[in-house]
């Protein structure tokens, strides 16, 4: 590009217009892809958020990588656990028990589903003792037949820590009145909130050795749980077990047993990318009517220059350079703009509930009372170079006309 076509596209840019609405329409232009690269921004930064925030809260509840037996029954499972952290990518091995159950206290009854756990091993796998709203995970000893109920699940039957709950299990036992299920009463010694309703309103603890004696498995355990060092080889690693563990062994990660939830926080984050993007679209499409009235308004300007010896190319360089421009700065300043929001959304929601007396996500509605913010600068970087990208495209039609000025026609009647 020749030094007078870029030094006249930027004097047409920055001159002041005789046409004022075209003056107008391109600082609307500069809005519109201002606004529409800082709501992007701010909005995949949110859900990334989210997604982040959901996952460690799930986390905190579920297994990395989940070892059962074929059958639902797990024998020997200190070597299995022994075996899996010979794997360098697994940090820690705890055994458990699942069984589903009915806790029942005066007239109230609830389902839960009951894990087996040993307090000491379940800490390195899992972050249900950071979440304890009551007790610690430690009050749960053998033979004492305690229980931690999960937040919700202690509301729903009415128990609080220290009282008595009646945990009503489906195994049967003989009786000459007929088969009964089996009953056993347990002693609340604490109350967990992980943020899930899921895991709040329907998981019980008790010591594993207790939920053994109850569901009558004896030694065997219902499988192993695994963390692992980076959550999201968890994949690979279950393939790596499925080779090294010997027996049957069923093995399942995180990314299948919730892999609807997260395919549908990716699917919405992606829909928003895109309803988004049209705002930037608009944008653009504003920028080809300001450089269509640019270049009917500059028709003589053009003419003269064609005279002097200015080839349609350089016309056309000109004004793509006019209109580059000003994507270009409407993208920097919606790129700043969206950063400096996104990492401050902490500040700016609570501001703005201030302000209009609202609450965007009430704490008795949502789990998630905050707007969590997780900026990704792989995320800015594609916002950026798709604004740029529909700006550029936008200048093309506007600049093949510019070049196509008939100097002769433009300068007839001036």
């Amino acid at each position: 590009m020749q030094p007078y076509e870029l030094l006249v596209g930027l004097r047409y840019t920055r001159a002041q217009r005789r046409n004022h609405f075209i003056s107008f329409i391109s600082i609307a232009s500069m809005a519109g892809i201002t606004i529409g690269v800082m709501a992007l921004i701010v909005v995949l930064s949110v859900m990334n958020g989210f997604q982040k925030e959901l996952r460690a809260r799930i986390l905190g509840v579920a297994a990395h990588v989940q070892i059962t037996g074929f059958d639902g029954r797990l024998s020997g499972w200190e070597q299995v656990a022994r075996q899996a952290r010979d794997n360098p990518n697994v940090v820690a091995a705890a055994p458990y028990v699942v069984a589903q159950g009915l806790l029942a206290k005066d007239q109230s009854v609830q389902g839960a589903m009951v894990r087996g756990i040993v307090p000491q091993l379940e800490d390195e796998v899992a972050d249900i003792g950071k979440h304890m709203k009551r007790g610690k995970l430690s009050d749960l000893r053998p033979g004492e037949f305690g229980m931690i109920l999960g937040s919700e699940l202690a509301h729903g039957v009415g128990a609080r820590v220290g009282e008595k709950v009646v945990l009503i299990t489906p195994q049967g036992q003989v009786t000459p009145a007929g088969i009964l299920p089996r009953i056993k009463q347990f002693t609340v010694v604490g109350i967990f909130e992980v943020g899930m309703y899921e895991y709040d309103a329907g998981l019980a603890l008790v010591d594993l050795q207790d939920a053994q004696k109850l569901y009558r498995l004896g030694d065997d355990v219902s499988g192993v749980r695994l963390r692992l060092q980076d959550l999201f080889y968890a994949p690979e690693v279950g393939r790596e077990l499925t080779r090294t563990l010997p027996g049957d062994l069923y093995i399942t990660d995180w990314t299948r047993s919730h892999a609807n939830f997260f395919r549908a926080v990716q699917i919405e984050k992606n829909v928003m990318f895109i309803i988004l993007t049209l705002i930037v679209g608009v944008a653009a499409f504003n920028l080809v009517s300001t450089l269509v009235m640019a270049v009917t308004d500059k028709q003589a300007d053009i003419a003269i220059l064609r005279t002097l010896g200015a080839t349609p190319l350089s016309i056309m360089k000109i004004f793509v350079v006019q209109g580059a421009l000003i994507g270009v700065a409407g993208t920097l300043i919606g790129v700043v703009l969206g950063v400096l929001t996104a990492l401050n959304v902490d500040v700016v929601v609570p501001f703005i509930e201030r302000i209009f007396h609202v609450q965007f996500l009430a704490k008795d509605v949502y789990y998630i009372s905050e707007l969590p913010s997780d900026l990704q600068w792989r995320d800015v970087a594609t916002v950026a170079a798709v604004s740029l990208i529909l700006s550029l495209l936008a200048t093309i039609y506007p600049s093949w006309r510019a070049s196509r000025v008939n100097p002769a026609e433009a300068l007839r009647y001036e």
